[in-house]
Formats: structure tokens, sequence, C-alpha cells
């Protein structure tokens, strides 16, 4: 059931899994106030729903045009308001392109280790179908 849809992020949730399908957008049109304006919907939806698995898709990601600071500072965003869910486990689809999975790999690296205690597991796939295993896995 589709909870909420724009231009940028659409999420698709199963109650019967409990897994929220989030497909992160090309940041390259998009404003970082108008980007964080919308995670923060999806943050109320998370909290609200009360939702503990999330399929984070990030395959069709560019981050191209955003800065190296800038990236780092929504993923930081994201993760801090992740925390304050009840999210138990958080699946991320690798991005396609290669500049743009390293440059979200290293902010996520930079992101937890401002962090002492992350409440949720995160895990890297290629594939999709191994993602939502783990979601559901114990």
């Amino acid at each position: 059931m589709i909870l909420f849809e724009n231009s940028m992020f659409k999420l698709d949730y199963d109650p019967a899994s409990d897994i929220l399908e989030i497909d992160y957008p090309d940041l390259q049109d998009y404003l970082l106030r108008e980007v964080k304006h919308t995670m923060d919907i999806v943050l109320d939806i998370v909290r609200n729903y009360n939702i503990r698995h999330v399929l984070f898709n990030s395959t069709a990601a560019a981050t191209s045009n955003i800065t190296v600071e800038e990236s780092r500072e929504l993923i930081m965003y994201f993760a801090t308001g992740l925390v304050k869910t009840r999210l138990v486990k958080l699946a991320r689809i690798r991005s396609a392109d290669f500049a743009t999975e390293a440059r979200i790999e290293e902010s996520i690296k930079q992101a937890a280790s401002q962090f002492i205690y992350t409440p949720f597991e995160l895990q890297d796939f290629t594939d999709k179908g191994q993602a939502l295993d783990w979601l559901v896995g114990d």
C-alpha cells in the first residue's frame, strides 16, 4: 500500500511483513531543504506506523550534483531521525552508479561514527531479494 508519494520519494508499505520500501531519488534537481522536508514526512510515517523494517532502494540514486558535505548532512539528518523511531532493521540496496555509491558509503561511515549506539541494524545489498530475506529473517 502506498503511504506517500511525491516527485522525490515513494513509500510502499507491506503490513503483512512490516516492510516499508523507500525508493531513493536522483537528488540532482532538488534543493536540500526540499529533501529534508520530504525526509521529515518519511520519518513521521515510520514513527506513526511503528514500522520496524525499511528497505531503502538506492539503485537509481545519483548525487553528482550535491557536494560530499551535503550528502553527509542528508544521511546524518535521516539517521538521527531514524534513531528516534522503533526501527529494527534497515536494508539498503546499493546504487548502480559507482561514484554515487562511493559517496554514499563514505557519508554513512562518517555519520555512523557520530553515534555511540544505533538501535537498528544496517545492511547493504546488491539484490532486492536478498535484502527482503534479511529483513524478514531473525
